[in-house]
């Protein structure tokens, strides 16, 4: 692990300015502006994703600009609402990279924004770190996209080795019609064989819908079904659970790693018990064994909890992490971004919130399937499973 200050306590501010004396950054005299541009879905159907990435982005720009910036610059955050729609999320590429000529860009929140605008990042040679998860925006490599939440693979498998474990065998899969829900349903189709799983049902339901009882009645029908997977990032993701709890099946219900926001528990209410998922380690750092990654993903929890008086989710670390990345490129490159790509192409051993990131030009996504672990809902809360 490469960071010594990832031991420090709980104060944001404390973590910023230790990061930065570590990388033995000056103060700034008249400190030059980099800027960094933005792409989240903070209001629409995926908010819950881009909210926590909104504020948690915005929380450590300001305190690296309190301590100084990035050898002596202060960075220009400009952000951009796509509230999720590609077609937003193609203007304002455009408009980041033409007009503010931003040195990178972080996001979008989704994978359906971000594989429709890694070819204009590429094709004009600006930095992109995707918060999304499809492995289809690092696979294959574009050379200056990168993203730092962990690939859907990883996350499928996760899921098929825990099923595994409870001797399920027969799934039924239901989606949401978003980027998101497409990658997932592929990568879910591949990897199923691998682990001896059947899809012997597959649904995709409106990212927009309100009732799924239909579509609930339709693969409650079919009795070789032994668990459902429901792939999605949107509101409509609880009232899955909720129609299959009202139905009256008792059966084991399964979400991706899209779910590791407790707003989806409170919204799907008594009946998110015992919902299992994968998830970054960070919503269960309090269960971590002692050392400085667990001190590190505590802090920036309570900094984060304290300033904005909700919970963590996995979403906000996935901006977090990338204006690290990015931090720590521009200190080893300086301000010149295609050096900045290069040096972001080489970072080892760098602990984030959502696991220790290796890139290389073959890989850049960074995370190993052991930036995963498996979570369940317990009391409303969401509880780390044994290994």
């Amino acid at each position: 692990m490469e960071r010594s200050w990832l031991s420090l306590g709980s104060c944001l501010s404390c973590i910023v300015l230790a990061f930065f004396c570590f990388l033995g950054l000056p103060s700034p005299s008249s400190a030059a502006e980099i800027k960094i541009g933005a792409i989240l879905a903070q209001t629409g159907p995926a908010a819950f994703l881009g909210d926590p990435e909104e504020k948690s982005l915005q929380m450590l720009v300001d305190s690296i600009n309190e301590q100084g910036g990035i050898n002596g610059h202060t960075i220009k955050l400009i952000m951009k609402d796509s509230a999720g729609d590609p077609a937003k999320a193609i203007s304002f590429t455009r408009q980041l990279i033409e007009e503010e000529k931003v040195f990178a860009i972080i996001g979008p929140s989704t994978s359906g924004e971000t594989l429709k605008i890694k070819s204009i990042c590429d094709e004009n040679k600006t930095i992109l770190i995707s918060c999304a998860s499809a492995e289809l925006i690092v696979n294959p490599v574009s050379r200056y996209v990168f993203k730092t939440a962990p690939s859907d693979s990883f996350a499928a498998r996760k899921i098929f080795m825990t099923m595994n474990t409870m001797n399920i065998t027969k799934v039924a899969v239901v989606t949401g019609n978003t980027g998101f829900g497409k990658a997932g349903k592929e990568q879910l189709k591949k990897i199923a064989p691998e682990y001896g799983i059947t899809i012997v049902e597959s649904e995709t339901y409106d990212k927009k819908a309100t009732d799924l009882t239909a579509l609930v009645t339709k693969i409650k029908s079919n009795p070789e079904i032994q668990a459902v997977i429901n792939w999605s990032i949107v509101p409509a993701q609880s009232i899955i659970a909720k129609n299959i709890r009202q139905s009256g099946w008792d059966i084991p219900l399964f979400q991706s790693h899209g779910f590791a926001n407790i707003k989806y528990v409170q919204a799907a209410g008594a009946a998110a018990e015992g919902i299992i998922f994968p998830a970054s380690k960070i919503i269960g750092a309090e269960e971590l064994s002692p050392g400085p990654v667990r001190d590190f993903l505590l802090s920036y929890k309570t900094a984060y909890e304290s300033k904005y008086g909700e919970d963590i989710s996995t979403f906000g670390g996935h901006t977090y992490d990338a204006m690290l990345l990015l931090a720590k490129a521009i200190e080893t490159a300086g301000s010149d971004s295609e050096k900045a790509r290069d040096a972001l192409e080489e970072i080892k051993g760098f602990t984030g919130t959502a696991g220790e990131f290796n890139f290389s030009a073959i890989d850049h996504g960074g995370l190993g399937i052991d930036a995963f672990a498996m979570f369940t809902v317990k009391n409303g809360q969401f509880s780390m499973m044994p290994n």
